[in-house]
C-alpha cells in the first residue's frame, strides 16, 4: 500500500501543502481548527513523517536568501525594492524564516553568491527577481537544486516556480488612455537592455500601438534612474519630432522628468503628458501629481514568499499570477498641444 503523504492529506482537507507542513510541525500559519482538521485527516490516512524529512528538517538554516543585483543609486533611490524586501519579510517572519539580503555588482557574483549559500547551508531556498536576457541563474538553480522562486516573469519557467504577470492590458491601457487624450507620437523611456521585461514592455507597447491607428512609439533606453531618465527624456524632446507623451518604465524616472521640466524645456502637462508604469508615494508627492499603474508590490512578495515556503516544505510549488494593475490618473496627463 502506497504510503500517504502531504500532498494527500492537502488534497483531502482542501488546503495548500504549506499548510499541512505548518501543521504537522506546529507551526504558525494555520488556524487551530484547520490544525486539527490536518491531523485527524493525517491519523486516519495514516502518516507518519520519514525520518530523511524529519534529518531535512532539522538541518535548515531557516532563512531565505535574497541576491539584489541593481546598482546602488537604483536600489537608493527606488522604491520597488523596499517594498519587495517588506512583502517577504512580513511573511517569512510570521513562519519563523529569516531574510538574508546581499548584494551583487556583476552576474558572476551573484552565482557565486548562491553557491556558497547552498554549500554553507546558509539558506533553505532563493527568491529572485529581473530576469535577464541569456540569464545563467535558472539553470545554475537547478544544477544545485536549490528551491527557488522567480518574481515576476511573463511564462512558465522549467522547474522553477513562478509569480508570473501579463503586461499586455497594463500597455493596453497606457496606450488607450494617451490617445483618448489625443496623443499620436509617444516616447517610451525604458529600463536597462538587458532586462527581459525591457523588451516585453516595449512589444506590448508596440502591439497596442498597432491598435491604434495613427499612433506610433519611439523608445528611449534608461536605466531605471533620475540622470538616466533625464537624459533619455531629453533625447526624445530633443529630436525632428517629439513626442507629446512619454511612458517611463518606473517612477523614479518619471518623477525626474517631472521634478525637471524646466530644464527639459516642457510643461506638464501642457507640453508633455507623463506616465509611470510603476505607482510609488514619490509618483503622489511630485507636482503634478504623475498618472501611474497601481499594484500591490508588497502583497505580491507575500504571496512569492509563500510559494516558496511551499516549495521548501513540500519540494512543490504551484505558478501563481500577480493581480492586475490599475491605472490611476492623476494631473500629469492631459490633452495633447496643438502643433
Amino acid at each position: 500500500m502506497k504510503r500517504p503523504t502531504i500532498i494527500d492529506i492537502a488534497r483531502e482537507v482542501g488546503v495548500s501543502k504549506a499548510a499541512v507542513s505548518y501543521a504537522l510541525n506546529g507551526r504558525g500559519g494555520v488556524s487551530q481548527e484547520t490544525r486539527e482538521r490536518i491531523l485527524d485527516v493525517a491519523a486516519e490516512l495514516g502518516w507518519r513523517a520519514s525520518s530523511a524529512a524529519r534529518a531535512l528538517s532539522s538541518d535548515r538554516a531557516a532563512t531565505v536568501g535574497v541576491v539584489l543585483a541593481r546598482s546602488p543609486e537604483v536600489l537608493r533611490t527606488e522604491p520597488f525594492f523596499m517594498q519587495v524586501v517588506a512583502g517577504l519579510e512580513k511573511t517569512l517572519s510570521a513562519h519563523g524564516f529569516s531574510l538574508q539580503l546581499a548584494l551583487a555588482s556583476d552576474t558572476a557574483t551573484e552565482l557565486e553568491t548562491y553557491r556558497r549559500w547552498w554549500a554553507e547551508r546558509r539558506v533553505d531556498g532563493v527568491l529572485l527577481t529581473d530576469l535577464r536576457v541569456d540569464d545563467p541563474r535558472p539553470a545554475l538553480l537547478r544544477e544545485l537544486r536549490v528551491p527557488a522562486v522567480f518574481f515576476g516573469t511573463e511564462r512558465p519557467m522549467a522547474g522553477i516556480p513562478v509569480l508570473w504577470v501579463d503586461e499586455r492590458d497594463i500597455a493596453a491601457s497606457a496606450v488607450g488612455h494617451l490617445a483618448a487624450l489625443g496623443h499620436r507620437r509617444i516616447g517610451h523611456v525604458q529600463g536597462p537592455e538587458q532586462l527581459r521585461h525591457t523588451a516585453r514592455r516595449e512589444r506590448e507597447l508596440r502591439c497596442a500601438v498597432a491598435e491604434m491607428p495613427g499612433t506610433e512609439l519611439v523608445p528611449a533606453h534608461g536605466d531605471y534612474t533620475e540622470a538616466g531618465g533625464v537624459a533619455a527624456a531629453a533625447r526624445l524632446l530633443g529630436s525632428a519630432r517629439p513626442p507629446t507623451a512619454i511612458i517611463f518604465d518606473n517612477d523614479v524616472m518619471a518623477v525626474a522628468a517631472v521634478a525637471r521640466a524646466d530644464e527639459l524645456g516642457v510643461r506638464v502637462p501642457g507640453d508633455l503628458s507623463v506616465l509611470a508604469w510603476d505607482d510609488s508615494m514619490l509618483c503622489r508627492v511630485v507636482r503634478p501629481a504623475i498618472t501611474a499603474f497601481s499594484h500591490d508590490v508588497g502583497g505580491a512578495a507575500e504571496r512569492a514568499a509563500l510559494m516558496l515556503l511551499e516549495l521548501i516544505e513540500t519540494g512543490v510549488a504551484d505558478d501563481a499570477r500577480m493581480h492586475p494593475r490599475e491605472l490611476i490618473t492623476r494631473d500629469s496627463t492631459g490633452a495633447a498641444p496643438v502643433r
